[in-house]
């Protein structure tokens, strides 16, 4: 029988399943909505997305990779409790491994997947909020590919992947160590965007102005400022901090002496830039005991 737009509508209303769930919850049974949601809650799909607007801010980078290709994943949770549990770590690494064979990195496209279990990544994830009890979501990815890849996880909170034209994996794997610890805004001074340049030329300026020197003077000291503030911000400028550092090299010569161009990097840390929610338990209590009063 035909499924309708409106029958999978109020089953997904009804059971907060996903809308492609839904449909093939009607299909199996035949356009009975009563028998499709019992078969929901079998497979533990219903209500799962009644959690999705809860904030997930905790989680883990999953990594895959080969020698010539790296994917990095992040999948965010509600607590670190469960971003450790057993079933969120394996599908994970699923996820992972499920985008690397397929080379992709739009995470529409991997939650369409299919796991070697049968089931596609979405079907999967809305299970495990069913049985864990948490908002669970694909945040990103990303896909690199090239001559030279470098990875380095920091535990499971932070996740690098250097590419390199040249070089040797070890130097690629050094670099990425480093950018876990030292969060490079920019490659190099090429990619800093014109207003990053443009405020801290300002300030420099300001600072300047005091300094009663000529105007020629004034200039080069604004310049001179401009590249040691930048520079420390990109990847090439700043000091190599990875293994066997010196503590005077900066990333540029190091790569230089290693026979090889860094074409790119990517970092991952787990919930950078969503807003937690601030719980203050004091308020909470007060705002209860105030109801009771009738405040």
């Amino acid at each position: 029988m035909e499924i309708t737009a409106a029958a999978v509508k109020e089953l997904r209303e009804r059971s907060g399943a996903g809308m492609m769930e839904c449909k093939k919850a009607l299909t199996q049974n035949n356009g009975d909505l009563e028998a499709a949601i019992d078969w929901l809650r079998t497979q533990g799909l219903a209500k799962a997305d009644k959690k999705s607007s809860r904030v997930t801010a905790e989680g883990r980078i999953a990594y895959a990779g080969n020698a010539s290709t790296a994917v990095l994943v992040e999948l965010n949770c509600e607590t670190d409790f469960v971003a450790k549990d057993e079933n969120f770590v394996q599908f994970a690494d699923q996820v992972a491994k499920a985008a690397l064979a397929a080379k992709t990195a739009d995470v529409d496209v991997i939650k369409n997947l299919v796991l070697a279990d049968g089931s596609s990544v979405e079907t999967s994830r809305q299970a495990l909020v069913a049985k864990i009890g948490e908002n669970i979501q694909i945040r990103r990815a990303v896909l690199v590919e090239g001559q030279t890849i470098g990875t380095y996880l920091h535990g499971t909170r932070i996740g690098v992947v250097v590419n390199l034209s040249g070089g040797e994996q070890e130097f690629a794997r050094g670099v990425a160590m480093h950018v876990a610890a030292m969060t490079p805004a920019y490659l190099s001074m090429e990619q800093v965007p014109a207003e990053a340049y443009e405020r801290e030329k300002q300030i420099a300026i300001e600072q300047a102005k005091d300094s009663g020197k000529p105007l020629e003077i004034i200039e080069k000291m604004v310049a001179g400022k401009i590249r040691k503030t930048l520079g420390d911000q990109t990847l090439l400028g700043q000091i190599y901090s990875g293994p066997n550092s010196d503590g005077n090299s900066t990333v540029e010569s190091l790569a230089k002496q290693a026979k090889a161009t860094i074409v790119s990097y990517v970092r991952f840390a787990v919930g950078e830039g969503i807003e937690k929610k601030q719980e203050d338990f004091a308020a909470e209590v007060m705002a209860q005991v105030q109801a009771s009063k009738g405040v």
